[in-house]
């Protein structure tokens, strides 16, 4: 017995010395590797490190696995514009919304922005979207001008008349909300229905230490000896990173949904539309000769036969009808075209990065004072960010401007303004150019041109594979035309996997 008692602490002594010496490598986080020094205890000062870290699904969407792809049009051209030629780029993985924002969505951000910015009607006024949309010089739409926004019956319809700029701004306005609310459920903060004007959450306010709110029951404990509490910070991951349109890329690799079209990193075959084949009727033998999006299937046909209405739409239809593509995403073609981030070029395919491609970018700072501290918010009670100057960019050498949405945009007629001058690249010779701006030798295409995708209730077939590209002016908007919001993931590309 004395020599089985003498193994056993034998064993166990050996067991934590093996233990020990594992301390603080890769499979244990509790000790720095670099330092020597415990992490999460007051007793080393109090720094914080939280390992397997993985992001949580926010609200309504849905996870991407990213990877390569051809990205651009695969079906005849058969406009000739040559605007998205095939080429291979990788997405990384992200999140996109399951359906394309709804009308009750959009009421409900109308609602909040009506009660808090009392102060500040021109915001809500700013947010309506346009309902005139709908009207046609010689057709009867007027019930939809009245009814399609407001009335309980479109609720879970896709929210048209919303120009790019209201998208992006419902998009920061829905981070805002869902980071709140985490901050509220886990007892950090208490919710405040209250809060008005410049005094109301901002996920980047509160994070600067330029929102406070009301403290929660259970404030977020501070291991740093000198503090009892402190607010939540970004390196605790318990926030979500911004709601936002997602890119050209991101849209199209996602509506494509290639995750189903491959088997060990080989596809099978291509796709002209968001599903299988190259019909836009359903195989199944239960459900054969269903539309499977909303379109419009020929001169006069919005909708089929009254009896057995094919795709039952004549306008749009509910965002969860038909199938969802293999990554889960409803009416990814039909139904109403949807905004994407991207600025419009039609050469976008030539002058593009191989990883995450995207045209667009205004390279900003936040507004600091002299002493290099945050300034106060804006009105409505954001920070406040500037573009990057000469100065900032100086020894850049990954960027040399802070406003890349015409770069490497060269072409002489589109950067005429008026009493510039300009030289014929073919005949070498110049010229003054007094006219007005963007006349007759002028461009349709300018750095306000966002790309739509996705065909909507207006279109035809054509329009519904997800490598059609269109473009619109951002301050604009349609009555088949809407958006759903995208969120970046972070950490690994494959989800639960650290």
């Amino acid at each position: 017995m004395r020599i089985k008692n003498g193994i056993i602490l034998a064993v166990f002594a050996l067991s934590m010395i093996g233990f020990s010496s594992c301390k603080g490598g890769k499979g244990n986080q509790s000790v720095s590797s670099a330092t020597g020094w415990e992490y999460n205890t007051p007793d080393n000062g109090g720094f914080e490190y939280k390992s397997g870290y993985e992001q949580e699904t926010g609200p309504g969407l849905v996870f991407i696995e990213g990877g390569t792809f051809i990205m651009g049009r695969v079906e005849q051209d058969v406009l000739y514009e040559w605007n998205n030629s095939p080429r291979r780029v990788t997405v990384p993985s992200f999140y996109m919304d399951e359906t394309e924002v709804k009308n009750v969505d959009y009421r409900e951000y109308l609602f909040w922005v009506n009660r808090v910015y009392v102060d500040y009607p021109e915001v809500y006024r700013k947010a309506l979207p346009d309902t005139l949309v709908w009207r046609r010089p010689m057709a009867y739409n007027e019930p939809m001008v009245e009814n399609y926004l407001r009335h309980p019956a479109y609720s879970e319809y896709p929210v048209v008349g919303v120009n790019h700029t209201q998208a992006q701004d419902y998009c920061k306005w829905r981070t805002d909300r869902v980071n709140e609310m985490i901050l509220v459920n886990e007892g950090i903060l208490e919710f405040d229905v209250n809060q008005q004007n410049e005094n109301v959450f901002d996920t980047e306010a509160y994070l600067y230490g330029q929102y406070e709110g009301i403290q929660g029951k259970r404030p977020m404990e501070d291991l740093n000896p000198n503090n009892e509490s402190r607010r939540v910070r970004w390196d605790d991951g318990l926030l979500l990173p911004k709601y936002r349109l997602p890119t050209e890329a991101e849209w199209e690799y996602a509506a494509l949904g290639l995750i189903g079209n491959s088997y060990d990193e080989r596809m099978t075959n291509r796709r002209i539309y968001p599903w299988d084949g190259h019909i836009l009727r359903n195989a199944d033998k239960k459900e054969r000769g269903k539309m499977m999006a909303n379109f419009v299937r020929g001169t006069g046909d919005m909708m089929g036969m009254a009896g057995d209405l094919n795709d039952a739409g004549d306008i749009t239809v509910d965002v969860h009808s038909y199938y969802p593509n293999d990554y889960g995403l409803y009416c990814m073609a039909g139904n109403v075209n949807e905004w994407v981030a991207d600025v419009y070029r039609p050469l976008s395919f030539e002058d593009m990065d191989e990883f995450s491609p995207y045209r667009g970018n205004i390279f900003q700072q936040k507004v600091l004072d002299e002493e290099g501290f945050i300034v106060e918010k804006d009105s409505l009670g954001h920070i406040r960010y500037r573009n990057e100057t000469d100065k900032d960019i100086m020894n850049r050498k990954n960027y040399r401007t802070a406003d890349n949405r015409n770069y490497d945009d060269g072409d002489a007629v589109t950067n005429i303004t008026e009493g510039s001058s300009w030289v014929d690249s073919q005949s070498g010779t110049g010229n003054m150019y007094s006219g007005a701006p963007n006349s007759s030798l002028g461009s349709l295409v300018s750095d306000r041109s966002r790309v739509y995708k996705g065909g909507g209730w207006r279109d035809r077939a054509y329009w519904l594979s997800p490598g059609a590209r269109r473009y619109l002016d951002e301050r604009e908007s349609r009555d088949d035309l809407g958006f759903r919001c995208a969120m970046t993931r972070v950490g690994s590309p494959v989800k639960g996997k650290q």
